[in-house]
């Protein structure tokens, strides 16, 4: 019987795509018996891993007391030789696991105190506070945690001075999500470009909106919006504005295959965030999940995007906050197929050689073999050069 995993999240769902299809799947054809305790219709087992479903949360209070108190019963009931957290708010559990005698691993999604310095929905006279409290609480826990992954370079700094052990383990591409070739030929496919993922102000929707309304009328431009809207008023701000009419809203999908399938219809894919410190230095995954679908791609214009796209020769970099910038790279990627190509054979390339999954797979499951190795009689399941692929 291969060591266990237990994987904890209150905020995303068991299917969420790090955290089930990429990290615990990685984990499973590892050797691994693996099990996710997040938020999940039903019982059952998907892809080797097992799942166990928590009763959906209520307001956010809610979700750090109540379910984080049954997270941990649930948790301590599984007896794993490794629990994997992944949000700030269980640092609490993950501290008390660790009291346990566990192996402790917190996963870090983002810069949590930059992050709270830009939350609209709290005072602005308490940002700062809390700020402060939630890089104590972190800095300590890190301290005595068994180990941190983080997803950008800038979070791995943060902790490198604070934790017994940090990996990074950045957001690429799965590239078999991703087929090769493409199903549509470049001249065949729509006059569209795409924006993937959460919808928020920060992430420039409303800027993108008011581009495609200026996008010359000739060239039947279509801007596609796949995902979920963060706030709840968004909707309607955004129906007001004169673009809407050229923007088409394609809802949430779940399966993978799916969104495949919809990048490649398009020309284009958008990442035009505004610069806001945390998201400067963000990987967000939909840049990588574009070059994985062999589409150019239109950016904001950071100093770490840069150093990517321009290397690889794979889009355009813009100022997210003037929709007349974005509007012409728009129009250029629209009335030059050729180059337009090009960029996207460029990113494909890239994300094969470099930018994929696979290399990170290799990282995470060299610091699991590292914490496993250290038990009487525990082994790794694959050595720290190899990949579970292999």
């Amino acid at each position: 019987m291969g060591l266990s995993v237990c994987v904890l999240s209150s905020v995303h769902e068991a299917l969420d795509h790090r955290m089930f299809y990429k990290e615990c799947r990685s984990l499973s054809r590892a050797g691994y018996e693996v099990t996710v305790i997040a938020q999940h219709p039903r019982h059952e087992t998907v892809d080797g891993v097992r799942i166990i479903p928590l009763e959906h949360p209520g307001r956010r209070l809610s979700r750090i007391f109540h379910t984080g108190w049954q997270i941990y019963r649930k948790a301590l009931g599984q007896k794993a030789d490794v629990y994997h957290f992944h949000d700030p708010e269980l640092v609490g559990v993950g501290l008390l696991l660790r009291a346990h005698g566990k192996k402790v691993i917190y996963d870090v999604h983002e810069d949590v105190p930059q992050d709270l310095l830009h939350k609209f929905y709290l005072p602005t006279w308490v940002r700062r506070p809390m700020s402060w409290v939630a890089g104590t609480v972190e800095a300590t826990a890190a301290r005595l945690l068994s180990g941190v992954v983080v997803v950008t370079p800038s979070i791995e700094e943060r902790f490198k001075k604070r934790a017994r052990r940090v990996v990074l383990v950045r957001n690429f591409a799965v590239p078999e999500e991703f087929p090769p070739v493409a199903d549509i030929p470049w001249e065949q496919r729509d006059p569209a470009v795409i924006f993937l993922g959460s919808m928020s102000r920060n992430r420039g929707i409303r800027q993108l909106v008011e581009a495609i309304d200026l996008v010359p009328d000739a060239l039947n431009a279509k801007l596609r919006l796949l995902g979920p809207f963060s706030m709840p008023d968004l909707p309607d701000e955004l129906e007001k504005l004169p673009g809407w009419a050229r923007t088409e809203n394609l809802g949430v999908m779940h399966e993978r295959k799916l969104i495949g399938a919809e990048l490649s219809k398009i020309r284009a894919g958008i990442v035009t965030i505004h610069p806001i410190p945390q998201l400067i230095v963000s990987y967000p995954i939909k840049v990588f999940e574009y070059m994985a679908a062999g589409i150019p791609i239109i950016a904001s214009d950071f100093p770490v995007w840069r150093e990517i796209i321009d290397k690889a020769q794979c889009g355009i970099l813009v100022d997210p906050m003037n929709p007349r910038d974005i509007a012409a790279a728009i129009e250029f990627i629209l009335t030059h197929p050729a180059e337009a190509e090009a960029m996207g054979r460029n990113g494909r390339r890239a994300m094969e050689n470099e930018f994929n999954w696979i290399h990170e797979e290799r990282i995470l499951l060299g610091l699991y073999n590292d914490l496993c190795a250290s038990w009487p009689g525990g082994r790794p399941a694959v050595s720290q050069s190899g990949s579970a692929r292999n």
